[in-house]
């Protein structure tokens, strides 16, 4: 019993083993760690203006609508397998406004309440 149990283990652990060595990093092309973290940043102080009241439930709509855009943006220019410089500039420049109008519809006096 001992030995069958042992030689099922040791299978078990030889197909993890195959299996973590097949996983694959994202193609070298395809990361975006700074566009991944100014939307989190983004995310941040929208969650903080709806805790504070300075969002309106409007306004956040509006502006998670433009997330997902960005978002959207992202994974087309990452499905060819790199995103090229235009690309990231064009998301860059998309991150820029909406960060613009979080900025706006937080300080615009109108209040949640």
């Amino acid at each position: 019993m001992k030995k069958v149990f042992s030689i099922l283990m040791i299978a078990s652990f030889s197909l993890l083993i195959s299996a973590v060595s097949f996983a694959q990093d994202p193609a070298p092309g395809t990361k975006t760690p700074v566009i991944r973290g100014r939307q989190a940043e983004q995310q941040r102080r929208v969650r903080k203006g709806v805790r504070s009241g300075e969002l309106t439930r409007g306004e956040v709509k509006t502006i998670q609508s433009n997330q997902k855009e960005i978002q959207k943006e992202k994974v087309e220019a990452r499905s060819d397998g790199t995103v090229t410089g235009a690309e990231r500039k064009e998301i860059l420049k998309d991150q820029n406004k909406a960060s613009r109008q979080i900025y706006r519809k937080k300080h615009n006096n109108r209040d949640r309440n």
